[in-house]
């Protein structure tokens, strides 16, 4: 099997609604399926590139202005 075939088998197995997909519908299901494994893809070569996996951390003091005593 090719690679190109591969990867459109990938994409009509995903191109299969999960409930919560059908339940909004999809204007383009095989679209939809491609961008979602194009995405996994790019995750799964780089950790790093998915959203929200750089924990900053900072403490109270570098995130918040301070606000003096009242006078």
């Amino acid at each position: 099997m090719s690679h190109d075939q591969s990867d459109q088998d990938r994409i009509s197995s995903r191109a299969h609604l999960l409930p919560e997909e059908a339940a909004v519908g999809s204007d383009d299901a095989e679209a939809q399926a491609d961008a979602i494994l194009a995405e996994s893809d790019l995750r799964e070569e780089d950790r790093n590139a998915a959203p929200d996996t750089v924990l900053e951390h900072r403490t109270s003091e570098e995130t918040v202005t301070p606000i003096g005593p009242p006078d």
